[in-house]
């Protein structure tokens, strides 16, 4: 079974960085198409980023495009989600999640980390 550790959230103020991590054990990790989706409080989990198996493609949620930037290595069996220009609205909880497919709806991942909190401050 696939298995997805988020790492990486943390306190931080308006207008910062963060790089969120995920390491991935077992499974082929190059087949996976790799998302990223938060969930804040009182809100339905939402995507935010996903790459393909081989890092050639990438697609993010308006709401983080030109902000954040999604990586992976897969020798290293590892996603990044690069965060900068952090607002408010970008606390929630962080997860990572693995698909056979590239897609975005979060019904079609099929493993999940046990996300990690981020939090933005004024």
């Amino acid at each position: 079974q696939v298995q997805l550790v988020e790492s990486g959230g943390g306190l931080v103020q308006a207008g910062g960085s963060l790089r969120l991590s995920c390491a991935v054990s077992r499974g082929a990790f190059s087949d996976y198409a790799m998302g990223w989706f938060r969930q804040a409080p009182g809100k339905e989990r939402e995507f935010v980023a996903v790459i393909s198996g081989l890092g050639h493609s990438t697609y993010y949620a308006d709401s983080v495009k030109g902000r954040w930037t999604i990586s992976r290595d897969n020798a290293k069996r590892t996603v990044y989600l690069q965060m900068t220009s952090l607002k408010p609205e970008d606390t929630a909880v962080y997860y990572c999640a693995a698909a056979t497919r590239y897609v975005a709806r979060r019904e079609d991942y099929s493993y999940w980390g046990q996300g990690t909190q981020v939090t933005i401050s004024t």
